[in-house]
């Protein structure tokens, strides 16, 4: 062996331990079958074939999160009819609620995307990480360890019940109400529709008198044209209207 490859060994084992260590930092573990850890952080802006890249890893992960949330709501809410955990469901699992966790538990640092696309910084992808992260920890240790996972990092630290059963989630209606109450014509339009990571992504409009307000991307048109009204919402200062109101 020469003492280039030598070298070059090391440090990819000095890497390897350093990588180790920040992904244990977030996971409160310590990984076993790094490889799965590595491709669940890697966005598909540095790696773009899917054995490379998170997307298979989020759409496991997003399977097992959203049946581990269920089970833990159907516990926690014995006598709740269906439509109550399905609205807390999409409450705890939302792409907006999911980047925020996963931006606090340091997710963000340790992922691997195209530091010089700036609406990646801005962007969702941090929540589809997190699937994705949920995705390794499963194949790695198994379904047992991580549902304790789960519920021990993600739902029991940054997810508080009583204020998500008082968040009022609809705000397409908020937005519908403002509008009939100001004589505004309000219409959620179909802007965009493409294929991204073997899904279909829509982005709708928010309409206002014809005229886009707002837009909001997501992987089916009822959460885009949620994210569409929360941002119009937060354009028109509604929320702190809302807030002001007894």
């Amino acid at each position: 062996m020469t003492l280039v490859r030598i070298l070059n060994r090391f440090r990819g084992n000095d890497s390897n331990v350093s990588f180790k260590k920040s992904l244990r930092n977030v996971l409160g573990f310590t990984p076993g079958k790094v490889a799965l850890y590595k491709a669940a952080l890697t966005h598909r802006s540095v790696r773009d074939t899917a054995d490379e890249n998170n997307e298979r890893l989020e759409y496991l992960g997003d399977a097992i999160l959203s049946g581990i949330v269920a089970d833990f709501l159907f516990k926690k809410y014995p006598y709740k009819e269906e439509g109550f955990l399905t609205e807390m469901r999409s409450k705890m699992v939302n792409r907006n609620k999911l980047n925020e966790i996963a931006i606090k538990m340091g997710i963000k640092k340790v992922t691997f995307f195209n530091k010089f696309d700036n609406s990646l910084k801005m962007s969702q992808i941090f929540g589809n990480t997190l699937e994705a992260l949920v995705g390794a920890v499963y194949l790695d240790k198994g379904f047992d360890k991580t549902k304790k996972w789960v519920l021990e990092v993600i739902i029991i630290p940054h997810l508080f019940m009583e204020d998500l059963e008082n968040l009022e989630i609809n705000n397409k209606n908020k937005l519908y109400g403002w509008a009939n109450k100001n004589g505004k014509n309000l219409e959620f339009e179909t802007l965009d529709e493409k294929i991204e990571g073997g899904r279909r992504l829509f982005t709708i409009g928010a309409m206002v008198d014809g005229v886009c307000l707002a837009e909001g991307k997501a992987y089916n048109k009822k959460d885009a044209s949620q994210i569409a009204s929360s941002i119009a919402i937060t354009k028109l200062g509604l929320n702190k209207v809302m807030e002001e109101e007894p």
